[in-house]
């Protein structure tokens, strides 16, 4: 029995060993078709259809950068900077940016698209925020030079071609390609159906995929710095000063909100740090009051450790110190969610849903406060003691 298992697998091994082998050819063949095809676009002949001087120049870089999206360029002696996208194309628009960090916000495009009328269209954007209002057509900072821009579609592939002159001469540059299938209204663009941002080498062609992952990690630090400082700290700050007369709940429930906001805080601190080194972003303000935050938050926690006997004399100073230090990290708190929007382009619904919650916890500050003040006026106007009836 051994010796017959033995023998089937000595003749299943080639077997084996032959479909992987198939396997791997088969891949190798499909990355060489890939790059077959991808090559096949940069030998298009554009003095076809191109206009001039974009169809007279024969001397292009060109390499192809994603989603067989091609890029051409020449840059010559006086840093005139010529650039032809090309990209596969049947209805919307196709844009290429250039940013200062490889982010949407602050960057100047070029968006090419035919209109459903046939007319084709070509315009620079100024990106001022993530949201396609903030996406003003006619502006930007691209040095364009006097050549008028041009936008053909030949053989379902749009191009784009365009001159800059810049002072000095461009290598690495943080660019971003984006494309769009719906077709641009009265110059607005939709939102777009995918993006990249890559660092391009003008000198020698290549590409590198920047800020990879960065969306998400910037999603998840908005919303846990909401939830952290927006949510439970501003919560579990209510307790001492509307239910003390819940003694000793009133302190395990501001203990425990606290502390797990304090938590929450740190991990968006965290997540924050990581994603400034991955972007390099300039938000020295945010930045900077997310550590004071920081710094403000040890410093309650270790006042809960540090905190004298109720009875002590100096208690009366440590509880101006907790209740000073604790409101003045909230409201920096919630003024740094407010400059992280403004920093991300955050879009309307982060701004709305931000708005509520707010407005949530001031209208509880607000009834609290009510009932409070009630349950002091209550207080101060029952008598001190009862006289019996004679």
């Amino acid at each position: 029995m051994v010796r017959f298992r033995a023998a089937v697998a000595m003749r299943a091994r080639p077997m084996w060993i032959f479909l992987f082998v198939v396997l791997v050819v088969s891949d190798m063949r499909r990355s060489a078709a890939a790059d077959d095809s991808r090559m096949a676009l940069c030998n298009a002949d554009l003095s076809t259809f191109l206009p001039v001087p974009f169809s007279n120049m024969t001397e292009m870089n060109c390499a192809p950068v994603w989603n067989n999206f091609v890029l051409r360029n020449l840059q010559s002696a006086e840093n005139v900077l010529t650039i032809i996208l090309s990209a596969p194309y049947t209805t919307g628009w196709v844009g290429i940016a250039f940013s200062k960090e490889g982010r949407m916000i602050g960057s100047s495009a070029m968006v090419g698209w035919i209109s459903r009328e046939g007319h084709a269209a070509i315009k620079q954007y100024y990106l001022r925020a993530t949201v396609a209002s903030e996406v003003i057509p006619n502006k930007g900072e691209l040095p364009l030079t006097n050549v008028p821009p041009a936008v053909v579609v030949h053989e379902a592939t749009i191009y784009l071609a365009f001159q800059m002159k810049f002072p000095n001469r461009v290598t690495k540059q943080p660019i971003l390609l984006a494309f769009g299938t719906k077709s641009p209204v009265h110059h607005r663009l939709s939102y777009h159906d995918n993006r990249i941002s890559i660092a391009f080498d003008f000198s020698g062609g290549s590409a590198a995929v920047l800020n990879k992952g960065t969306d998400s990690m910037r999603r998840n630090h908005g919303i846990l710095g909401i939830i952290s400082w927006g949510l439970i700290l501003p919560i579990g700050a209510m307790a001492p000063r509307y239910f003390k007369h819940k003694d000793p709940q009133w302190f395990h429930f501001h203990v425990c909100f606290q502390f797990l906001g304090f938590l929450i805080g740190l991990a968006t601190v965290v997540l924050g740090k990581v994603l400034y080194d991955k972007t390099n972003a300039n938000i020295s303000a945010h930045r900077g009051i997310g550590i004071t935050v920081l710094t403000l938050s040890i410093l309650q926690v270790s006042a809960y450790f540090l905190r004298p006997h109720k009875d002590a004399k100096n208690r009366k100073y440590w509880n101006w110190y907790h209740h000073w230090v604790g409101r003045i990290a909230l409201f920096l708190g919630a003024v740094n969610i407010i400059l992280g929007m403004g920093a991300a382009g955050a879009g309307n619904s982060w701004k709305i849903g931000y708005g509520f919650l707010l407005a949530f916890v001031l209208v509880i500050v607000i009834v609290l406060e009510v009932l409070l003040r009630l349950r002091r006026r209550e207080k101060t106007m029952q008598p001190a003691f009862q006289m019996d009836p004679i």
